[in-house]
């Protein structure tokens, strides 16, 4: 791998499925090879103390640039061209393509000899609107490589793009730690902690907005409770959702049934999949196309996990399940379809150790970081 510097506004302590994204990555390559160029995460002296702990804590150079939103304007890109040169990286790797990958052609003339951009789900979104298709079909141009997660954000991508910058597109999706979820993560624990230690448990784990699909599950238990009468479902994350989704249930008539966690530490997020008996996030699309599911990588960690997965159809959910063998795949905001199949699932306990075995499987074939960490070197 050439000397490598990142340049992304997305990285921890920042919290958010890109931020673990690329420092998932960047923990396996070597550190000696790398240098993070980020955004500061918040200013004050709060944001800059967690920012700076964090900092000293990686293996790798970071530096952070002065503003808490990183744009490729003029400025910023003079300092992204300084450090190429301080630090003599002849590879640039764009944290998401859009639209730091804009800085690509300034990158290339100071020396950058290899550029990989990568996309994530706003880019797919990007594609549908004209000036920023245009953008999009600049940083195509002008970086080597984009990366896509699965077919629904590549075939989204690719209409903005030439035909030959196209064809360079490689799948980078963001990968499963399968020593850290899997079954018997401390799932017992949580269930007793809970109090729920022998009741049926539907969890749901991610950001608690509305393309998720929190709402649809609360409204899944009526029809849940009639025949599984101690079932429970555990919302577990926090968002600015909360306050709908427990005023939902409270209508519903089935606040006694669901339980909010509110956000969990990293550490326990394992251990939380591993308190329920299903998993379940039906996802749909949102804002004519703009607010899609890049991927859904919580699907993959409750596979690893070892439970069995209902999704929605939004935009790339349905590449993180093999329908019909890990899980199923159910029209995002149908709560009669997900209610179906979580109802299928908590009243088969063979299906669910079945659809939970191939899906551990399928992580371990597929989706391990250090697989998916080997491919991005061969590309940098």
């Amino acid at each position: 791998m050439h000397k490598t510097l990142v340049v992304t506004n997305d990285f921890p302590p920042r919290p958010g499925g890109i931020q673990a994204f690329l420092h998932n990555m960047a923990l396996r390559l070597d550190p000696e090879r790398l240098v993070v160029h980020a955004s500061t995460w918040k200013r004050g002296r709060e944001g800059a103390e967690a920012t700076a702990a964090f900092d000293a804590e990686q293996p790798f150079t970071v530096v952070r640039d002065r503003t808490t939103m990183l744009l490729p304007t003029p400025g910023a890109t003079r300092r992204a061209v300084g450090l190429l040169r301080e630090h003599g990286c002849t590879s640039v790797w764009f944290g998401a393509a859009a639209p730091l990958g804009l800085m690509a052609p300034a990158l290339r003339r100071a020396g950058a000899e290899r550029l990989v951009a990568t996309t994530h789900g706003h880019e797919a979104g990007w594609a549908q609107l004209p000036a920023a298709r245009q953008l999009l079909r600049r940083i195509g141009e002008s970086t080597d490589t984009i990366t896509y997660l699965g077919e629904y954000t590549r075939s989204r991508i690719a209409g903005a793009l030439t035909p030959e910058a196209a064809s360079r597109m490689v799948q980078l999706p963001p990968g499963v730690d399968e020593k850290t979820f899997h079954p018997g993560s401390g799932g017992a624990e949580i269930r007793a902690r809970l109090g729920l230690t022998d009741r049926p448990v539907v969890v749901c784990v991610s950001r608690l907005v509305r393309r998720k699909g929190q709402d649809t599950l609360i409204q899944t238990m009526p029809r849940i409770l009639a025949k599984e009468p101690d079932a429970v479902l555990l919302i577990v994350g926090g968002g600015p959702y909360e306050k709908d989704l427990r005023r939902l249930a409270h209508d519903t008539g089935v606040a006694g049934s669901v339980r909010f966690t509110g956000a969990v530490p990293w550490s326990e997020l394992p251990a939380h999949y591993g308190a329920g008996d299903v998993f379940a996030m039906p996802c749909r699309t949102r804002r004519g196309g703009l607010d899609v599911e890049g991927l859904g990588i919580v699907y993959l960690e409750a596979s690893a996990t070892g439970l069995p997965v209902v999704a929605g159809d939004s935009g790339g959910a349905p590449d993180a399940v093999l329908d019909g063998e890990t899980g199923w795949v159910v029209r995002g905001g149908s709560a009669d379809e997900a209610a179906d199949r979580i109802l299928v699932l908590l009243g088969d306990a063979g299906l669910r150790r079945r659809m939970g075995e191939r899906g551990r499987e399928w992580v371990e074939e597929k989706w391990r970081w250090d697989l998916l960490a080997e491919k991005l070197r061969s590309l940098l």
